[in-house]
């Protein structure tokens, strides 16, 4: 049985990204024509590492900016949150805090935190009001308040 990756290698294994291609049939009822970019987790990483303190994003702000970056119609979400996940995994990995992702600060859509960055919910929270953020709850959800004052771009 092979050691388990670490989460650094996980980011390393997808050479064939980024790409892009033709929006997919089934997502062009939603979506229309045009074409969808694919970020490898280098962009998605590189664009989480650019969020200043006291500022914030989110993964679809970051889908965004790639899909600009590449001239697509859209960028993947989907890839983009799959792969933010995993930089927070790897940076909690690190063992030198200059290479460290702050990961807290991309959130979900609307603002949300993300229950599956290191440390669940409580971790980012506790991150994000430490630079002068305020969560909120709604329900059972966690969001920042007034995100939208605070996001960046991240081209």
């Amino acid at each position: 049985m092979s050691p388990k990756k670490s989460w650094r290698d996980r980011l390393a294994s997808y050479p064939h990204l980024p790409n892009v291609k033709e929006i997919p049939a089934a997502m062009r009822s939603r979506r229309g024509e045009g074409t969808i970019a694919t970020p490898s987790p280098q962009e998605v990483q590189a664009a989480m590492r650019s969020i200043p303190e006291g500022r914030l994003a989110t993964v679809m702000g970051i889908g965004e900016d790639i899909a600009l970056r590449h001239q697509a119609t859209i960028g993947c979400t989907v890839t983009t949150a799959i792969f933010a996940h995993m930089v927070a995994h790897a940076a909690e990995e690190a063992e030198r805090t200059e290479e460290r992702t702050p990961y807290w600060r991309t959130l979900k859509i609307g603002g949300e935190l993300n229950a599956k960055y290191p440390g669940g919910i409580e971790a980012q929270m506790s991150k994000l009001e430490a630079e002068g953020h305020t969560v909120v709850q709604r329900g059972k959800r966690y969001f920042v308040e007034d995100f939208a004052k605070k996001l960046t771009g991240t081209r």
